[in-house]
C-alpha cells in the first residue's frame, strides 16, 4: 500500500477523513494524521510518505508553506490540497509547487475517488507496480461497518432518525456520509428510511387496535395526510386498504 498523511486542523474533519473513507480499497494507508503542516513536513521528512492530503489554511505551516518546502527541499511526495476555499490564486501557487489536485469542502465520497485513484495509477505507472484495476471492486469490511451501524441506527431509531444524527454516530460530515452511502448501497439514506417506516408501518397496520393516525405518528409522520400518501406511493394501495386485504389480528 501507498503511504499517505492528512494534514488538517480541524479534528473532527480529519478524523472522518482517517478513519470512515476506506482508503485500503484504494491501496492507501494512512500512517500519520497531523494538525499542522509543520508537524507534517517534520514526518514526512523521516519517513517514507507517498501522498500529503493537506488543508491549505492551517495554523504554523499552511498547506501552500507545506508544498512549497516539499518542492524546494526535493522531496518527492505528491500533495493534494483540501479546502473550503475555492480560490483562483490557491490553485495558481498549487500548480507552482508541483501539487495534484485539489478538492473543495466538503469532500465528496466520488471525488475523492475519482482523485486519489488516479494518483494511485500514477504512483503505479511510477514504480511499476501491479496493483488492482479497479479499487470499487467490493466493499471492505471497514465500509460494510459504517453501513451496518446506519442501518441499526434507522432499524431502531425509524420514527426520529436523521441523517445528521446518523453521521455523529460514525463521525462522519452529514454531506460526506450521504455519498458514501449512496455509493456503497446504492439507495439514498433518506430512500432507505423510507423503506423502514413503510415496512414498519405495514406491521402496525396487521394490528386493528391501532389507528392510521396512531401508525403514522409511530413511524415518523406528524401529519397523517403524508403518511397516507408516502404509503400509497410505496405499496400502490392506501393503509386503510392494506389492513383490509391484509386482514388485522385482534
Amino acid at each position: 500500500m501507498y503511504h499517505l498523511v492528512i494534514a488538517d486542523d480541524e479534528g473532527p474533519a480529519r478524523n472522518a477523513l482517517c478513519d470512515y473513507f476506506p482508503w485500503d480499497e484504494l491501496d492507501f494507508a494512512v500512517v500519520a494524521q497531523c494538525e499542522d503542516g509543520e508537524k507534517a513536513l517534520e514526518f514526512i521528512r523521516s519517513h517514507d510518505v507517498d501522498v500529503v492530503f493537506c488543508d491549505i489554511v492551517m495554523p504554523h505551516m499552511n498547506g501552500i508553506e507545506l508544498a512549497e518546502r516539499l518542492y524546494r527541499e526535493g522531496i518527492r511526495v505528491k500533495v493534494i490540497f483540501l479546502s473550503g476555499h475555492a480560490s483562483f490564486e490557491y490553485a495558481k501557487q498549487a500548480l507552482a509547487f508541483g501539487v495534484k489536485d485539489y478538492v473543495v469542502k466538503p469532500a465528496k465520497y466520488r471525488e475523492l475517488v475519482e482523485v486519489f485513484t488516479r494518483v494511485r495509477r500514477e504512483l503505479d505507472a511510477e514504480r511499476g507496480n501491479n496493483s488492482p484495476e479497479e479499487a470499487g471492486g467490493g466493499q471492505s469490511v471497514h465500509s460494510d461497518r459504517i453501513i451496518q451501524a446506519v442501518q441499526e441506527y434507522l432499524e431502531e431509531h425509524y420514527r426520529t432518525a436523521t441523517l445528521e444524527a446518523a453521521a455523529e454516530i460514525v463521525s462522519m460530515n452529514a454531506n460526506y456520509l450521504s455519498q458514501f452511502y449512496k455509493a456503497h448501497t446504492e439507495v439514498y439514506f433518506s430512500e432507505y428510511l423510507l423503506r423502514v417506516r413503510m415496512r414498519k408501518a405495514a406491521e402496525l397496520l396487521e394490528d386493528i387496535h391501532y389507528k392510521i393516525y396512531d401508525i403514522s405518528e409511530m413511524v415518523g409522520y406528524t401529519n397523517a395526510k403524508n403518511f397516507t400518501r408516502a404509503f400509497k406511493k410505496h405499496y400502490g394501495m392506501k393503509p386503510s386498504e392494506y389492513r383490509q386485504r391484509g386482514g388485522g389480528r385482534a
